[in-house]
């Protein structure tokens, strides 16, 4: 099992980054709320991991932080919810706001995740409520970007297509339709915003807090 890894941050975009670590260069696949706490390229990076191993592929899945993982865990043992759909999740929710969802009941946030339908968050509530538990310790005030009160930690111009753009594509990988995903980054935009912080706004602004 791959627990963490340290190295030099050779890519990112948003849902993957390449990280270099003794030589290997790892592809590790991550949801946007980690992305949004990267450093720039060539600086070190460490990433909480979860190794995935099926029978036609192996992923390594990243996040940036160990209770980021640890609701990972959990959501891909509840019934229906594979790999895919809780990095979904965790895209559009960190594990904080994911949390209070579980702790508040909340339906209505969760269903507004591509992928989420109502079924599956009011199954998201029942097995989770019990799980959380596990997290006890781990669970501290959400961060200012968690929150969106403050910029990124990692705030960097996008280079090659139009922050616009990259933000509009990111949305569309995670799920939403492309009408959704222009109208959302029309909604936030202003000039000299990052791609970062363009999804960060849309997706805050499509999910209730």
């Amino acid at each position: 099992m791959i627990g963490r890894i340290r190295g030099i941050l050779i890519e990112k975009a948003p849902g993957q980054v390449l990280v270099e670590s003794a030589g290997l260069g790892y592809e590790v696949d991550i949801p946007y709320t980690s992305f949004f706490h990267l450093p720039e390229t060539g600086q070190e990076v460490t990433l909480h991991t979860h190794f995935a191993v099926r029978e036609d592929a192996q992923h390594l899945y990243g996040f940036a932080s160990r209770l980021d993982r640890d609701v990972f865990r959990l959501l891909i043992k509840v019934n229906g919810v594979g790999p895919k759909l809780a990095v979904a999740i965790l895209s559009g929710l960190d594990a904080e706001q994911f949390i209070r969802c579980v702790e508040n009941r909340d339906v209505n946030a969760l269903v507004k995740l591509p992928g989420v339908g109502k079924k599956t968050a009011e199954r998201l509530l029942i097995e989770m409520a019990d799980r959380i538990g596990q997290l006890e310790g781990q669970f501290v005030p959400a961060s200012p970007e968690a929150t969106g009160s403050g910029e990124p930690r990692a705030a960097v111009q996008a280079r090659g297509p139009a922050p616009k753009d990259e933000a509009e594509a990111a949305l569309i990988a995670l799920g939403y339709k492309p009408q959704e995903a222009a109208k959302a980054i029309s909604r936030v935009a202003e000039d000299g915003m990052t791609s970062e912080a363009l999804i960060r706004l849309a997706l805050r602004n499509m999910i209730p807090a």
